[in-house]
Order: C-alpha cells, then structure tokens, then sequence
C-alpha cells in the first residue's frame, strides 16, 4: 500500500481523531485541521508524538491550501445544541466547507470523502431508510441548518463528480457512540450516561418510542475507511453507515441505568419540534459495496461508553456553548 498525504477536516472530535488514529497506524501521512469549537486538543494530544501527524489550527469555512492525496470532511457540529447554537455558521460550515475542499480536491486531482449523516432523510416516512429514499425535512425548521447543509454538501460533491469528474464519496452515518465522545454534546448517549454516573434523573424528550440505531465508533470508522478505499465505477453514490438494530430511546436509558448501577429515574419532557420518530438505516449497500456491517453490539459498546465517561474529569472539558 503507498503512503499517502491525507487531510481530516475535524479530525480533532469524536470521530475524526478516532479516524487519525487508524490512518497514522496505516503509515499515512496526516494533516488534522480543526477549529476546536465542539472539540479539544487533547483528543489529539497523543499523536502528536508521531512525525506523520500535523495538526493545524484553521476554519474550513475559509480556504487553505495544502498539498494532498486523499481529504475526509468531517468538519461540522453534528450535536443538535450545537449546531443550532450558531445556524448560520452551521450552514456555512457544511457549504462553504464543502466547497473548499472539492476546490482543493479537484487542484490536487485528490480523492474527497463527505462525512453526510442520516440527517438528509428527516423525519422518514420510509422505513428502515435506504439510500435510494430522498427524504422528509422541513427546510425552515430548527434543525434545517444541519440538515439542508449536509443535503446541499452532497448536491456540491455530486456536481463537482459530474461536471470535473472528481473521485467523490459520501458517507451518511447514523447514530455513532463511543470513547472520546464530548461530554456535554447533547446527545442522547453522552446526556444518559453523565445523569446516570451523577446519579441524577435520565431527561427523555417525548414518551421514550421513538427509535434511534447506535453504531459503536470503531465500526463507522471501519466503514468510512473501506468506502474511500472502494474502488468501483458507483463510488461516488451515498453509503448508509449505521448499525440496523434498533431501539427506543427509552430502552437506551433502561440500559444505562443497568450498566452503571444506578439510582436515576426516568423523567419525561416535551420532544423537540422535527425530533425524527424514527431512524434505522438499510445498510444493504455497505453490505454488498464494502462487505460492512458492524460487530459491536449496544450493551457491549455502551459499557466501554461506560467505563471511557468513568475515567475522566468533567472539569477538564469545555463546554462549547452556553446551553449544554
């Protein structure tokens, strides 16, 4: 295998530092670029030891020019309260982001992977949600910024596949859980796991039915890798990468609750306006594209979750924005 220069936009949160990580034991040589606002140095601070890792400190909303073989674009706040904490930027960051590294793709004649997510189906009346599925999203509503600027991402990746002929991919990933999640993003895992710990009431929003599929981050990782490296003539069409079990939100927090042996009660509040019923992904396509499907199961990847949220100091991580 070649060595090759590779650029992870926000390769210093949950997933990308784990993407790093895998890329930099594959020999790569790896440009991390972050700007830090949903994540910290110290998910990165380990590999800095390594002379194939550089670490740059940069917006992808403006343009850099670097000199590469291959980019993942995972550059964009995926949790709910914090990319509705600045919509506009949110959109800019998934566009103008977009567009920035299809230009720099498309000057470095290199291959370009978007980081989409299952936020392009909304709240689905197909269900699981294949790919070939375009989707139910209110484009005005609260949760438009992420949602209608990972959709336009995509448009921007296959045009620039149709008109220049660039070697695209597009993941849509689905609910990812794991170590190195940010303690205070707001979503469901990291929100259960921190109130059971403290042993403080389990916040569920709406009756707990509504159904979520939770893929433990080294098989997304896995996945992502093995969808840049596909090699086919339909490459350049969006991959659902998620885990097809479902369960409802309510059987998230029970589970929690048992694996740390908590005291917390369960406490019920109105759901968010667009909060999708359901999400579950027809992964299919990996099946057959990729030969992906995920190995780790929810107990077994909730208690390293678990035992990950256990071993830190909540004091040393900065909360992104004022409502976590």
């Amino acid at each position: 295998m070649s060595i090759k220069r590779v650029l992870v936009t926000g390769g210093a949160g949950f997933l990308g530092s784990h993407l790093c990580e895998r890329l930099i034991q594959d020999g790569h040589d790896i440009i991390c670029l972050d700007n830090f606002f949903t994540s910290q140095k110290s998910n990165v601070q380990h590999l800095l030891q390594y002379n194939n890792f550089e670490l740059i400190r940069h917006d992808v909303t403006h343009p850099i020019w670097l000199e590469v073989d291959e980019i993942y674009n995972l550059a964009c706040p995926a949790a709910p309260g914090h990319y509705q904490y600045n919509p506009i930027k949110t959109m800019k960051t998934s566009v103008m982001g977009a567009i920035n590294v299809l230009g720099m793709a498309k000057r470095c004649n290199a291959r370009v992977l978007q980081a989409s997510t299952s936020e392009v189906y909304g709240d689905p009346t197909v269900h699981p949600q294949p790919e070939s599925y375009r989707g139910n999203v209110n484009p005005i509503g609260p949760r438009a910024c992420y949602d209608e600027g990972k959709r336009a991402a995509e448009t921007l990746f296959s045009d620039y596949h149709r008109r220049h002929d660039l070697d695209v991919r597009m993941v849509r990933i689905f609910n990812t859980y794991g170590p190195r999640m940010h303690p205070f993003d707001g979503r469901v895992v990291s929100n259960f796991i921190i109130q059971a710990l403290k042993g403080n009431d389990i916040t569920i929003f709406g009756d707990g039915s509504q159904t979520r599929s939770f893929c433990f981050r080294d098989d997304l990782v896995e996945g992502i890798i093995r969808l840049m490296r596909y090699e086919g003539d339909d490459a350049h069409l969006p991959v659902n990468i998620g885990n097809p079990n479902e369960f409802t939100i309510k059987q998230l927090a029970e589970m929690t609750i048992k694996l740390t042996n908590s005291s917390s009660k369960l406490v019920f509040k109105p759901l968010p306006e667009d909060d999708p019923m359901q999400r579950q992904p027809n992964i299919s396509r990996a099946k057959s594209l990729l030969d992906w499907e995920p190995s780790v199961q929810l107990e077994q990847g909730l208690a390293r979750t678990i035992e990950y949220f256990s071993s830190i100091e909540l004091s040393d991580f900065r909360a992104p924005t004022p409502n976590h």
